[in-house]
């Protein structure tokens, strides 16, 4: 199956805001995830659906995100990222 990636401008904005390391390496992790066969494999869903569907993990950032399947086309759309204590908050 072929995944796609959207990043909201939210999403966006939080990548910019943090620290020029910590972003890159989420950047990667992202690209990773996409890359693989089954990126779901690596999420954990979240029992609190309405915030979002799913969440990435690197290091102390969780990577909110959900997913739309339109035919053979996955596409997950990144909500948010965010430090961990503060990653459920205020959405």
């Amino acid at each position: 199956m072929r995944y796609s990636l959207i990043i909201t401008r939210r999403a966006k904005k939080d990548i910019l805001t943090l620290p020029k390391r910590e972003a890159v390496r989420i950047v990667k992790k992202l690209r990773f995830f996409i890359s693989s066969p089954n990126p779901l494999s690596y999420a954990r869903a979240l029992s609190h659906t309405a915030v979002a569907g799913y969440r990435f993990r690197v290091g102390d950032y969780r990577i909110l995100f959900d997913v739309d399947a339109r035919g053979n086309i996955t596409i997950l759309t990144v909500l948010t990222v965010r430090h961990r204590k503060d990653a459920y908050r205020g959405i």
